[in-house]
């Protein structure tokens, strides 16, 4: 059987692949593969193990309806057509769990760099602009004791959440679409309405799935309801925040700054004018990028092909309808 990587994975998921006598085709190439392409690709393989942010659209699917199933080494997966891909039988699997402790340490980095102005500070060094000190220029916040409002409180979140209590004794409010009962014992979370959410948070992080429900839910009028002290931070997808929005609410002072893992659209232009503003820090979409987290992403997405090369259902499939279960 034949799978096609969209990408250069490690090894440790390589080998899983090469040992099962599968054969393999890796894309070298350092662009994102035009979807013609990807699908004259695929025609001549049986599985796909994508990478990035490869559309896998209605065209894609019923192009390569043939494909035994995808797995997609990425937690997210709002570019992939589920709906049409249930339809038309293609389990579709991603990597969820492990990459929570390396994407909620970036999601910590960036409310801590935010919070103390530290990517513009270090501006100044290069600039040549350290010098005379100003005991009441460019200060920063504390989070003792603040409140940490998580949209999105599930396993990412939940990590968040643990590190905040734990170096900052944060209270813990969140507003998913279904309660986060083991975390509301665990943590003493509580669950808000949205609109509370917005009003009660001093950092407010964002760890939802990216839907048509949630599609630029954090906008100019979601952002006038929080306090003018409140950090906002996305690590999740660029779409869940209207970035002019949010340009302006910070330029304003609407909210007092913003961590980025992840942009709208991505990737940012160096243009852009949130990466000169002193409370903004902005990140490449790095919360997986550690050697452990990639690994154990290759890890899971090779297993997800090596049961659908055993004909059976991918561990961590998405759309578990696509399976038949016997009573």
């Amino acid at each position: 059987m034949k799978v096609f990587i969209s990408r250069i994975i490690p090894q440790e998921g390589i080998a899983i692949l090469q040992n099962a006598g599968l054969e393999l085709t890796q894309y070298s190439g350092k662009t994102n593969i035009p979807q013609d392409e990807l699908i004259n690709i695929c025609k001549q393989h049986d599985m796909l193990l994508s990478v990035g942010s490869n559309k896998i659209d209605s065209r894609f699917l019923h192009a390569c309806k043939h494909l035994k199933g995808i797995a997609l080494m990425s937690a997210g997966y709002d570019n992939v057509d589920i709906t049409t891909a249930t339809s038309l039988g293609i389990p579709v699997s991603n990597t969820p769990n492990v990459l929570s402790k390396a994407t909620s340490d970036v999601a910590f980095l960036l409310m801590l760099a935010v919070s103390r102005n530290a990517f513009y500070m270090y501006e100044t060094i290069n600039k040549k602009e350290w010098g005379f000190f100003d005991p009441t220029a460019n200060l920063g916040i504390e989070l003792y004791n603040k409140t940490l409002g998580v949209f999105g409180l599930g396993n990412i979140g939940t990590e968040l959440a643990i590190k905040c209590k734990a170096a900052y004794n944060m209270t813990v409010i969140y507003h998913n679409r279904n309660r986060n009962e083991s975390a509301e014992k665990m943590l003493g979370a509580r669950y808000v309405s949205f609109d509370e959410l917005l009003a009660q948070s001093d950092v407010l992080s964002v760890h939802a799935n990216l839907s048509d429900e949630t599609r630029e839910i954090f906008n100019k009028a979601a952002f006038l309801k929080m306090k003018d002290s409140a950090v906002f931070i996305n690590t999740a997808r660029g779409g869940l925040h209207n970035e002019q929005d949010l340009t302006e609410a910070l330029a304003l002072k609407k909210i007092w700054g913003a961590g980025l893992d992840v942009t709208n659209p991505e990737p940012m232009q160096p243009g852009n004018p949130l990466l000169n503003m002193c409370n903004v820090c902005v990140l490449p979409h790095i919360g997986s990028a550690t050697v452990e987290t990639r690994a154990n992403m290759a890890i899971t997405a090779a297993n997800n092909i090596i049961a659908l090369m055993h004909g059976k259902a991918m561990p961590q499939v998405i759309n578990k309808q696509v399976y038949v279960i016997d009573k």
